[in-house]
């Protein structure tokens, strides 16, 4: 089999492929041979069918397959042999009708190629904004974690955080209490007020006491959610439940409170793990490290948006061949894309496909590659956040290795892992080389650049 590559354009070319009877005979006659083995033939016994039935029944159909299969291999170790920077995917110039009688064949193959790019990253300069940790942003974690270990306690009066218990009557339409016996009476009531999505049902319970009746809408407390109300009401049936639209009235008769949780080792511990924090100042310096690397991941994406603008600016001037990749996009996507609308959507990848051929020589540059060691510190990294989403902040090395390697098991999870670990070694290696001209400033001033800079 012999391929050869004209150039037809600056980024255009085709693959000639000349094809004669040895480059595929063996094969055929070894996928023929196996249908008869493993298929049952009237007639015959299985593995016992003559190999010219097999010919006449299977012939052409594995002829084809073997020849297109094989001929389009041929051509991608070419591409990848020479090395070529290609764009697509090589698209069939015609359709081969194939018979058993021809013995030799000839394909050709379109592709587009891409254009010569040497990005020098030392000749960038890119923002970076780093967002200042401010004394409230070290408060409200401190609160935050206060609370979370805090202990639930009696409390005097209702706050925004208190869950109260109680009886919970139904309300006639004059307000008084319903009496008759379909009326819903829960002696046992539980609610926690800072739940509720209407706010001006949660406000009605704050600063009351023990003893106190408040008159609330269960069914506005949860934007008329039937499971929550039958939860609320304890009642069994969710159309009686989507029903409830009206008044009830809520004898206080306990209210828990979160004590919030005294700084000390116990608590240092809970929070950072054990002998991490001592003392109150190391404590202070931990949160803040804690919230400037939450605050990093935000001036880390902002970078990556405006790095791949500044770079697809200043190396992003050089030609692309349209009609080859409109073509190879119909293809690949007939039912969204047409004659009809390809330029449109065409025009809006044109930075998408700049940006690919650009971050693949960057990639090259760097010699950047994926290493399993890497695959799975990033797999217990996103374990780790997950769990610290449920307040489990300090897990054990061992739990997260489990928890990782259960992910990785999953052959999507792994890919996305995986592309995800590539993301970050390129964005990490253009913001170690280009010029970065760093500033600090607030998480408010932070999030107006960022509208600006995508605007």
């Amino acid at each position: 089999m012999n391929v050869e590559l004209q150039k037809i354009g600056d980024y255009t070319g085709k693959f000639v492929v000349t094809v004669n009877e040895n480059d595929y005979a063996e094969t055929v006659t070894k996928r023929l041979k196996e249908i008869g083995k493993t298929h049952n033939f009237p007639g015959f016994r299985k593995g016992h069918v003559p190999f010219g039935q097999l010919v006449r029944q299977f012939g052409k159909e594995v002829k084809s397959e073997v020849l297109n299969n094989e001929v389009y291999r041929a051509v991608i170790t070419y591409i990848q042999d020479n090395k070529l920077q290609v764009l697509g995917e090589p698209i069939p110039v015609e359709l081969k009708e194939i018979s058993m009688e021809q013995k030799d064949y000839t394909f050709e193959y379109e592709i587009g190629l891409a254009p010569e790019i040497n990005v020098n990253l030392a000749d960038v300069t890119v923002p970076y904004y780093e967002i200042e940790v401010s004394d409230k942003m070290i408060e409200d974690e401190d609160n935050a974690y206060r609370e979370r270990f805090g202990a639930q306690v009696p409390g005097e009066e209702v706050d925004n955080k208190a869950v109260i218990k109680g009886s919970i009557f139904e309300l006639n339409a004059d307000g008084t209490v319903k009496e008759t016996e379909d009326a819903i009476q829960v002696i046992d009531g539980i609610i926690a007020p800072f739940y509720f999505t209407n706010k001006d049902e949660e406000a009605k319970f704050i600063g009351k006491k023990v003893g106190d009746k408040v008159v609330f809408n269960p069914a506005k407390t949860c934007n008329d959610n039937v499971t929550e109300v039958a939860s609320m009401l304890h009642i069994e049936d969710k159309n009686k439940a989507a029903e409830i639209k009206g008044d009830f009235e809520f004898t206080i008769s306990e209210i828990i409170v979160v004590k919030k949780a005294e700084h000390n080792e116990e608590f240092f511990t809970n929070v950072f793990g054990k002998d991490k924090v001592h003392n109150e100042e190391e404590y202070t310096a931990a949160v803040k490290e804690r919230i400037a690397a939450q605050l990093a991941q935000n001036s880390n994406m902002l970078f990556r948006f405006q790095s791949e603008k500044i770079l697809i600016e200043k190396y992003g001037n050089f030609d692309l061949p349209a009609e080859f990749l409109k073509k190879w996009l119909m293809l690949r996507n007939p039912e969204q894309l047409n004659a009809a609308n390809i330029d449109e959507e065409y025009t809006k990848l044109i930075p998408v496909f700049k940006w690919e051929l650009i971050r693949g020589n960057i990639a090259e540059q760097l010699k950047i590659e994926l290493k399993e060691e890497d695959v799975n510190a990033f797999a217990k990294m996103i374990a780790a956040r997950q769990f610290a989403q449920y307040g489990m902040t300090n897990m054990d090395d061992s739990v997260l290795e489990d928890y990782a390697k259960r992910m990785l098991a999953d052959k999507n999870t792994r890919q996305r892992i995986a592309e995800s670990v590539m993301e970050e070694k390129l964005y990490n290696g253009i913001k170690a080389k280009v010029n970065l001209d760093t500033k600090t400033v607030s998480f408010d001033e932070f999030k107006t650049i960022a509208e600006e800079a995508q605007k």
